[in-house]
């Protein structure tokens, strides 16, 4: 209901619109392009939330998920759970990154081992579990 508003609304407005062109003028047409640059992570550490809850993750070189509330004090996370900017969990298993969109009950490799941070920042492991990071989402 809302989108045919919306659409009654708009075509109602748009004959209402003037539009001034100024063909001897032409504008330069704007793109915007951002390439991907990845940068290894400092320390390793990435963010993640966990029941609502911002969190600090790493793995070390066993892979092995550790969290912190406050970026000092670090835990071993009993699962190796942490989820993305949508709430998919993410675990490592089984030498991959996995993923679950419903709740744990069914699991797949995360496709290039790549996922979004809580604040729009992309992350990314490589074999050795090095962790990768990229501002992209944050423009």
């Amino acid at each position: 209901m809302k989108k045919l508003f919306l659409l009654m609304l708009c075509v109602c407005i748009i004959p209402a619109v003037k539009v001034k062109v100024n063909a001897m003028a032409p504008g330069p047409v704007s793109c915007k392009y951002v390439a991907e640059e990845w940068s290894k992570a400092k320390d390793g550490i990435w963010h993640g939330v966990k029941d609502r809850k911002n969190y600090w993750y790493k793995v070390d070189k066993e892979a092995k998920v550790w969290w912190s509330g406050n970026g000092k004090k670090w835990m071993a996370v009993e699962d190796g759970m942490w989820a993305d900017k949508v709430g998919n969990w993410l675990k490592i298993s089984d030498g991959k990154l996995m993923w679950s969109a419903d709740k744990g009950a069914s699991w797949g490799e995360v496709p290039e081992w790549k996922w979004e941070g809580p604040k729009g920042e992309w992350y990314k492991f490589d074999k050795d579990w090095s962790l990768w990071v990229t501002g992209l989402g944050t423009m």
